[in-house]
């Protein structure tokens, strides 16, 4: 995306006038209130007392294979390959215990920081670089998916470093500019597939830069630019075959396909902590407001604001890309029957921080942008610190049962095989215990996502009842996992394996659904007769 020029009135709000001070000459007291949210922000992000739930567990289940044979695996789970691999290098050094792999994003996301100053700072200023970095600091979003192992964060970092990658080829294209370009084309790529929308976005903006602006000089940087992203693009060339495969294969079964004015509710809630948690839908008012302001607001003094419906060309470009490249996702993803979530708009988060981070500007008193900082931020870390205390999973619940009651020769039944990778990590220093999921009866590391509707269609709970039974034999324990509601499973495939174990041997549940977690699950106890 092109770097946007700050027009005289936008450099001086930036500068803080009129009503404001510059940030480095601001009292102390708010300089030490900076530096507070900013250590409070990185602890944040290497802090959570939740168990790995299933997309973590399953992550660290293929990264702990052998690398030669991660990209079968991923064929299977339909994820591109890049954070797998610096995973699997991480374990190696640091091992796999939660806190250890979850560091990973811990420290991607507080790298993240100092690059989203660098990027308001482009855009308008020392006052829209303190904005973004406590705009980015605090969110309860970025927060989130710090201490998640999962690519989001890495994604986040990545296009904050190729939105300043490409300015630089824009204003002075050169060999070394152009590899960072190309670099990052080719890491988004690897590391999430919705990466391909925002590239697509950018390519459009770059030809259309490229044939219309009015300097020669734009024209043949943007066209610089072109063949870098497409230098870059070459090199998912050797992943393309698996990708290919991955897209006519797994997609998304677990989800139903969103309307796209559903998907952006989704996105704006997701950004400001979630749908599940009250405290998110009072910051996105503010967020949303500050979004509002930034593309159509303009300070005229320090007591009011001009709104203009063509839009302010502050970061009106930055913001034409975020819409139109959610826009594109959520639409190619309900045309082909793939679900939404917000995680995968993590693609767009950095460019809405900066706008949110711009819209302060229209703030023309100091005062006032002081008090509404500081409230967005306090907003934001309430969500943080709820990611902190918070549970993800109930599969400790489940496991806390079964370490302590069940012995060697017992059976572990899972349904559906989703519930199982974040149970059975927390069983995996217990000798003697079979674990088996449904549909396939295999272990429950890892999930098999290819088909997935046509094997659960394809498989017999009454014959899975009965594995589950022979294998505990007379004097073995058949614990069962289960979850109701899966999408999959929605015909009551695991109500009749629970049904077809009753008629078996009486069961007693020992834990109950509880649908406050983000996964919950239930299990029952069919102990031997």
């Amino acid at each position: 995306m092109p770097s946007v020029t700050v027009e005289p009135e936008t450099a001086a709000r930036a500068s803080g006038s009129p009503g404001g001070t510059d940030p480095s000459r601001r009292p102390t007291v708010l300089a030490v209130a900076v530096g507070i949210v900013l250590a409070v922000s990185v602890g944040l992000r290497f802090v959570t007392r939740s168990e790995l739930w299933l997309d973590e567990a399953l992550t660290v289940n293929i990264a702990r294979l052998p690398l030669g044979d991660l990209s079968e695996a991923l064929r299977h789970d339909g994820a591109p390959p890049l954070y797998y691999v610096l995973l699997h290098g991480w374990m190696n050094v640091f091992g796999e215990s939660d806190v250890a792999v979850r560091a990973l994003s811990g420290v991607i996301g507080v790298a993240t920081i100092p690059v989203a100053w660098f990027v308001g700072n482009r855009v308008g200023g020392r006052l829209v670089a303190w904005t973004t970095v406590l705009v980015v600091a605090s969110s309860p979003y970025a927060i989130r998916y710090s201490t998640e192992n999962r690519p989001y964060a890495l994604q986040m970092l990545l296009v904050l470093l190729g939105y300043l990658a490409l300015c630089r080829v824009l204003e002075r294209p050169s060999l070394g500019r152009l590899v960072g370009v190309a670099a990052v084309t080719g890491l988004l790529l690897y590391t999430q597939y919705w990466s391909i929308y925002l590239l697509v976005v950018v390519g459009a903006g770059l030809v259309w830069q490229a044939v219309r602006a009015g300097d020669a000089g734009q024209r043949q940087a943007a066209r610089s630019a072109i063949v870098a992203m497409i230098a870059g693009g070459l090199t998912f060339l050797p992943w393309l075959s698996t990708f290919l495969y991955q897209a006519a294969n797994t997609g998304t079964p677990w989800g139903d396909p969103i309307l796209p004015a559903a998907a952006f509710s989704f996105a704006a809630i997701g950004f400001a902590g979630g749908a599940a948690h009250s405290e998110a839908y009072v910051l996105l008012v503010p967020l949303v407001l500050l979004a509002l302001l930034a593309v159509f607001g303009r300070a005229v003094d320090a007591r009011r604001i001009e709104l203009d419906v063509r839009t302010q060309p502050g970061v009106r470009v930055q913001a034409t890309v975020l819409v139109i490249t959610l826009v594109l996702g959520v639409m190619v993803s309900y045309l082909g029957g793939s679900t939404f979530d917000a995680r995968y708009a993590a693609i767009v988060f950095p460019l809405f921080a900066l706008v949110v981070a711009y819209g302060f500007t229209t703030f023309a008193d100091a005062r006032v942008r002081t008090i509404a900082i500081g409230g967005l931020v306090a907003l934001s870390l309430v969500g943080g610190v709820r990611n902190v205390v918070e549970h993800r999973t109930q599969a400790y619940q489940v496991a806390d049962v079964i370490v302590n009651e069940a012995g060697p020769g017992d059976v572990v039944a899972y349904c559906p095989d989703q519930v199982g990778p974040s149970t059975a990590r927390l069983l995996e220093d217990e000798p003697g215990l079979t674990q088996l999921t449904f549909p396939d009866g295999a272990p429950p590391e890892l999930i098999d996502w290819v088909d997935y509707q046509d094997r659960i269609d394809a498989a017999d709970t009454a014959s899975f009842a009965q594995e589950a039974l022979a294998l505990a034999g007379d004097a073995g324990t058949v614990w069962y996992v289960n979850a109701p509601g899966y999408r999959n499973f929605q015909d009551g495939d695991c109500e009749a394996i629970g049904a077809a174990l009753g008629a078996a041997r009486p069961g007693a549940i020992r834990v109950g659904f509880d649908n406050e977690f983000f996964e919950f699950q239930g299990l029952i106890e069919y102990p031997a007769p």
